[in-house]
């Protein structure tokens, strides 16, 4: 427990079951009336934000969140295997917890893991990845520099857009958030 008094950037709370991150806070003492804490809130598990004032002083349940570094190793029915980096203890991570970040990950990747009371919230990974492309359409010879894209398949099985000169087995760089392609590797 710790009051409204206490909050920081980055903490996170139990309110109502739910665990939120504080984002942001302001404590205001009004000229008239008790003073208060204006706080931007968002949900751990599904992302939203929210704002929620509290009276100043307010008790308030704070939850640990355990973010580490983890490696993942195989995927085992519906469950992915993540191994602690520092103590090779071994983590089953559901497929709903993992997400769409399933698209992007490929095994002895690194990712970070958040759990609460040894449960897995979600798995974060790094801002952008390098898969290769296992299939796309060939490029026609004029379609050198023209905008368009054409779809292929990376090697997790996700399907992005790319430009109309890359081949199968070019290795490309994907945004982790949204998909789309940043550029081609060159080994």
């Amino acid at each position: 427990m710790a009051t409204t008094n206490d909050l920081k950037n980055g903490m996170v709370l139990n309110i109502d079951g739910q665990l939120w991150s504080v984002v942001e806070f302001q404590h205001v003492k009004p000229g008239k009336g008790p003073a208060f804490v204006r706080t931007k809130l968002k949900a751990v598990l599904s992302g939203k934000v929210v704002d929620k004032t509290f009276n100043a002083g307010t008790k308030v349940e704070t939850s640990n969140v355990d973010k580490r570094t983890m490696q993942y190793l195989y995927k085992d029915g519906d469950d992915f295997v993540f191994m602690d980096t520092d103590t090779y203890d071994q983590l089953h991570v559901p497929q709903a917890v993992v997400g769409d970040a399933a698209n992007y990950l490929l095994e002895n990747q690194n990712a970070i893991v958040a759990t609460h009371e040894s449960a897995p919230l979600y798995v974060e990974l790094p801002a952008s990845v390098v898969l290769e492309i296992t299939f796309t359409e060939p490029g026609l010879q004029g379609d050198r520099s023209t905008g368009g894209t054409k779809p292929a398949t990376l090697e997790t099985g996700a399907q992005i857009q790319v430009p109309l000169f890359l081949e199968t087995g070019t290795k490309v760089k994907v945004d982790t958030r949204d998909g789309s392609y940043l550029g081609r590797v060159n080994d």
